[in-house]
């Protein structure tokens, strides 16, 4: 859930600060009205905002070896070839095999 940040639209109420934030759902509608003081409020544009990497983008060969990760993908009958990182250019499946048993 992200964090809202608003602003008390005329003076804040007794302990509350000019500011304040609000972890709310995406969903939910900005508040007006404080949650403390119960006075007028408006929320505020934020220039923060999350990068979210599509799929493709994270599995891609450059983002696999920057985090040291290696990739096979079928190259044909019963062989992979390597596609990022470090290792053999090309294994059996066979191999294959053993390398995904060995990371359980």
């Amino acid at each position: 859930m992200p964090l809202y940040k608003y602003e008390h639209v005329s003076r804040p109420g007794d302990g509350c600060e000019k500011e304040f934030e609000v972890l709310q759902s995406r969903t939910e509608k900005a508040l007006d009205k404080c949650p403390e003081c119960g006075k007028k409020c408006r929320r505020l544009f934020c220039g923060r905002v999350a990068a979210i990497k599509s799929e493709r983008d994270t599995l891609s060969t450059k983002n696999l070896e920057r985090h040291g990760f290696t990739q096979y993908k079928k190259a044909g009958d019963g062989f992979y070839e390597k596609t990022a990182g470090d290792g053999p250019q090309i294994i059996s499946a066979d191999e294959a095999r053993k390398l995904q048993q060995k990371k359980r």
